[in-house]
């Protein structure tokens, strides 16, 4: 019998998120016999310990006799039990300064590590993730922002709404003006906001006409690597080459600075990746561009005046154009940006559900049975070592 705990989110503030719900837990318990799920007490997660006994689930505080821990995000060093198998999001793959004493912490306890940000198919596209609903509430979320500092419609917040499709229910009769939004990316995080735009009734058109063209109507573009990045020596674009020498690659977004009102930023970042613009590019005056939607959000990455994270009561801040400090929003001569980086947290048992069902279809039989490759190349560290695959943050964990 193998036992999965669901621990209690231990990261401040708080995630209120889960891995399994309840239903999920009860379907496990139906379809595997030798698979035990228990839950570990909490005050805070979006389905209560009520809802998870009344689905037959064990609710307990001691997790100790687990084998397998799920979490969501960073669980605290101080809170990690030595010797176990934990899934999360460690942040820890890029280096992230702030959780190095949390990789440190995996390695001293000899516990064994499994990202869920590195769960990916052969192709490198993410397993697992919350992606979809980041891109529905940051799309929402910079939607209510225009609408904020032009004061031509007014949008309810997300987090008021119980469900989805709740909130579905709040665009009926929204009007949207005739502005020009630009979407980048092409994966989960992208597919949210298509989602939002598309129940909005926003309408899409193609990226060369976007560029000429002033509607009477409102419209998005999607814009995926071609349409952002070329090689610097050949100007063609690739995929698989773009992925593996980012740095050969320079952005090609700056035109559609000068014809978008709202950008809705879904692209993944690292440093080696050229940023849509450079900071000086928001005092030309060509620079039309009034909110940002920053869903992917890293500080000074793909948006480069991302000044950091708000909070989901209080998403939105000013960035002036001319001193690119940080100011209040929906002011004169300043840029909104939308930076949040737990916007799954509004619809969280939506999001929860969708999770839990890619954990089942994709990563609990492996998870529990003989393993797989997909499994392997997610695991950072086994019993205390980093793997071959991590190999390469050997100086970060030790500090240097």
């Amino acid at each position: 019998m193998i036992k999965i705990g669901l621990i209690r989110e231990g990261k401040i503030p708080a995630d209120n998120r889960v891995a399994l719900t309840p239903a999920q837990c009860k379907w496990i318990h139906k379809n595997s016999s030798d698979v035990k799920v228990v839950v570990q007490q909490s005050a805070g997660r979006c389905f209560a310990d009520r809802e998870y006994l009344s689905a037959g689930v064990e609710v307990r505080e001691d997790m100790t006799d687990c084998d397998i821990l799920l979490g969501i995000k960073e669980v605290p060093p101080a809170e990690l039990i030595p010797g176990k198998t934990y899934l999360f999001f460690s942040h820890t793959k890029k280096k992230q300064p702030h959780n190095q004493p949390l990789l440190r912490a995996v390695l001293d306890k000899q516990i064994t590590l499994i990202d869920y940000e590195c769960l990916e198919h052969e192709d490198g596209q993410r397993i697992i993730g919350f992606g979809f609903f980041a891109g529905v509430v940051g799309a929402h979320n910079g939607m209510m922002a225009y609408g904020a500092r032009t004061g031509l419609y007014k949008m309810e917040r997300v987090y008021k709404q119980r469900s989805f499709r709740e909130l579905i229910h709040t665009y009926f009769g929204l009007r949207i003006p005739n502005v020009k939004i630009a979407v980048t990316g092409s994966g989960r995080v992208a597919h949210g906001i298509l989602e939002v735009m598309n129940l909005m009734g926003i309408h899409e058109v193609e990226p060369d006409d976007y560029l000429v063209r002033r509607f009477s109507y409102p419209v998005y573009t999607q814009l995926k690597g071609a349409d952002l990045y070329r090689h610097k020596l050949t100007g063609k674009y690739n995929r698989t080459d773009f992925h593996e020498h980012p740095a050969d690659y320079e952005c090609i977004f700056p035109p559609y600075a000068a014809q978008t009102d709202i950008l809705m930023n879904g692209v993944y970042w690292d440093k080696e990746v050229p940023r849509l613009f450079e900071k000086e590019a928001v005092k030309q005056d060509s620079f039309i561009i009034q909110t940002i939607a920053d869903i992917t959000d890293d500080a000074n990455g793909s948006v480069p005046i991302n000044l950091g994270d708000q909070t989901i009561e209080d998403p939105v801040y000013g960035v002036n154009r001319t001193t690119l400090e940080k100011t209040t929003p929906y002011i004169k001569d300043s840029i909104d940006i939308m930076a949040v980086g737990n916007l799954p947290n509004e619809l969280p048992r939506d999001a929860s559900r969708y999770f839990g069902e890619q954990l089942i279809k994709h990563v609990l039989e492996d998870l529990v049975g003989k393993g797989s490759a997909i499994i392997e190349k997610a695991t950072m560290a086994t019993r205390g070592e980093l793997t071959v695959h991590y190999d390469y943050l050997k100086d970060y964990a030790a500090g240097l």
